[in-house]
């Protein structure tokens, strides 16, 4: 034991660190719990009694030597940290990119302001839905297409389960948990069973709107979205309703509003002057006696919106599947926006 203490005692008066990590090291390795003096003592106690005294002694000198040495360059590393350059506080600090809204949320939060005005509050459901409030509950007949597999996801063997091909699910729960008068708006993800191109998403986001109560008229609707059209699009945006059909409105339109070209024809608008943007029509009465509402007092409107749609509209995006792709080149465009 003694010759193997010589050793170690070469080795550590040999040593010399050249920053704090090498002398830390170094103390680990002689002074840990499980480092090399540790190991001696543990070998230390099993020596007869005899030669405990002797090695007892060189074993305790070890010991102060490292420290002493530690100690030493210690004190000389410090030193020599404290003669380092100091850091200039008075520097700037560096700038960190800021990130961006999403463009979806950016329009989401525009359209949910506009209608808040007017007295429209938010509501939320399940995407996870049942038949029942998806189609039944809104004048779906059984053979509707809208009830095959190629509209809708499916995510059980029993048909009964399904991903909510609209938000107008929403607006069942509400008219079902609810006494009129409703004003609200359902904003949401939706799935559609559709193949994904430039124009189109099996993934997108509405907004759909309802408002129930006494003597509501199709001019309410009109008035309505008159209102939000200018509030989104400008002032002087003009607004024309089509003839057309939902299974859970009557009657039902489709509402365009005025391109940017004034009039003049464009890629945009496909030279025709205007831009699809929306579905709206009276709520049918069969819905509203599904839901307990008293249909021969009450009658409302209902309306929806694609997100996606609105905002391709409103900064001129050519491509819908930019929105999903987080591609950091398209989503810095919109960094400017709050």
């Amino acid at each position: 034991m003694h010759e193997k203490i010589e050793k170690i005692l070469q080795e550590a008066n040999k040593f010399k660190p050249e920053n704090i990590a090498d002398l830390e090291k170094f103390r680990i390795r002689f002074l840990g719990k499980k480092g090399i003096i540790s190991q001696l003592f543990d070998e230390f106690r099993n020596l007869p009694h005899n030669e405990k005294k002797e090695k007892g002694k060189i074993l305790n000198e070890l010991k102060i030597t490292v420290r002493e040495k530690i100690d030493k360059f210690s004190r000389a590393l410090s030193v020599n940290r404290e003669n380092e350059p100091s850091i200039d506080l008075t520097l700037p600090a560096e700038q960190f990119p800021e990130g961006s809204r999403h463009p979806i949320s950016v329009v989401r939060k525009e359209i949910i302001e506009i209608f808040s005005r007017i007295g429209f509050t938010v509501s939320e459901g399940p995407e996870i839905e049942d038949d029942w409030h998806v189609f039944s509950a809104l004048n779906f007949p059984a053979e509707h297409p809208a009830r095959d597999m190629q509209d809708t996801f499916f995510i059980s063997k029993n048909p009964d389960i399904m991903l909510r091909t609209h938000t107008s699910s929403v607006q069942v729960r509400v008219m079902q948990t609810t006494s009129p008068p409703i004003r609200t708006i359902s904003p949401g993800r939706v799935f559609r069973n559709e193949a994904i191109s430039a124009r189109s998403h099996c993934i997108f986001h509405q907004i759909e709107g309802l408002y129930v109560d006494e003597n509501v008229s199709f001019a309410d609707l009109k008035q309505t979205l008159e209102f939000f059209a200018k509030e989104l699009f400008g002032e002087e945006t003009k607004i024309r309703l089509r003839p057309s059909f939902f299974p859970f409105t009557e009657p039902s339109g489709e509402m365009d509003v005025s391109c940017s070209c004034k009039g003049k024809g464009c890629k945009l608008c496909k030279n025709t002057g205007w831009l699809e943007v929306l579905g709206c029509g009276m709520v049918d009465p069969n819905v509203l006696r599904d839901c307990n509402i008293d249909d021969k007092k009450y009658t409302g409107f209902a309306f929806g919106l694609g997100i996606e749609r609105i905002a391709l509209l409103k900064y001129d995006i050519k491509d819908i599947r930019l929105y999903f792709e987080n591609d950091v080149r398209f989503l810095n465009q919109f960094s400017a926006i709050i």
